[in-house]
């Protein structure tokens, strides 16, 4: 559809309307009465939520983000799927899957009873992905947009046969300052550290940021927070249907070889990561259904001075 097509079928009068984005992107713009956001039909993305007693911005986008197609948006929710990472079995194949580079499509709009707004976009088989991961599937993300921001990724075997997936909501976090947040909820728990070779260690206390960081947790925990003192704010992460978290920042020279990534970004960014991957991937039977969640709500903490 077009986008003449679109705000035709799809606009919520006031609340949601569909936009010509870089590069004739067509994004979704929502202005509802608990948060405003936006949303990438490219990619199945959302990138951006403040909700509306908030002056910061939930989500980072990198400045220097490509709106092109072919290539990811760099921030917001990238969706990894139906592998987080390199390609399991071919190295020419896209990392981190099929689905952030391509175009959804709308399947629904609608305001709930409580204001909240839910938007469904998905994306299926073609000749295209079949040619690189042989199976048929249909994909959703369901965006409902109320005081919390809640996308459930729902993955449908549409064959007779079982497919075995890993996945990821790739959260990018605005921070003022990747040195001075903690995530907390990963206590003692084990993880792969991908900066020093695979090694699998405990995670002592919280999460901090100091260096390169590339992690990934097997936990089943379903509630993480990821405190930033100096913005005076709490993000509360919960799950279902995740048994790992991933936890990313590029630190100086990894951010200085990216293109599409500011030198000096990675001090007000970090990733927090819903998934399913290393070693827990999902097998998901013909003809079912697999949903994985994820919810990001605002704590506002005051000081005393406030």
């Amino acid at each position: 559809m077009n986008l003449s097509q679109l705000n035709d079928q799809y606009a919520i009068p006031d609340q949601l309307k569909f936009i010509q984005g870089d590069n004739d992107f067509i994004l979704i713009e929502i202005k509802s009465d608990f948060a405003q956001a936006t949303i990438s039909t490219y990619g199945g993305q959302v990138l951006a939520f403040q909700p509306v007693n908030e002056t910061e911005e939930l989500l980072f986008v990198s400045k220097l983000a490509y709106f092109e197609p072919g290539k990811a948006i760099r921030g917001g929710i990238p969706i990894c799927w139906p592998w987080f990472g390199p390609a399991p079995s071919h190295t020419d194949d896209p990392s981190h899957g099929l689905v952030r580079t391509r175009q959804w499509q709308v399947q629904h709009t609608s305001l709930e009873s409580d204001g909240a707004i839910t938007v469904i976009l998905s994306i299926k088989d073609s000749e295209e992905t079949r040619k690189i991961w042989p199976h048929s599937f249909y994909l959703e993300i369901i965006i409902t947009i109320r005081e919390s921001l809640v996308l459930e990724l729902k993955t449908h075997n549409t064959s007779a046969i079982s497919f075995r997936i890993s996945q990821a909501l790739h959260t990018y976090f605005n921070v003022e300052d990747s040195q001075n947040i903690q995530v907390t909820g990963l206590e003692n728990t084990t993880y792969i550290d991908k900066i020093d070779g695979g090694k699998q260690k405990t995670q002592q206390g919280s999460v901090t940021i100091s260096q390169e960081v590339d992690r990934i947790y097997s936990s089943e925990k379903t509630h993480l927070i990821l405190e930033d003192a100096l913005m005076k704010r709490n993000i509360h992460i919960r799950s279902e249907n995740s048994k790992t978290a991933i936890i990313w920042n590029p630190w100086k020279h990894k951010a200085a070889a990216m293109s599409d990534f500011d030198n000096n970004e990675y001090k007000t960014m970090v990733c927090v990561e819903t998934a399913n991957a290393g070693k827990d991937t999902i097998t998901i039977p013909g003809n079912s259904a697999y949903s994985l969640v994820a919810e990001y709500q605002i704590e506002r903490k005051l000081s005393k001075a406030d």
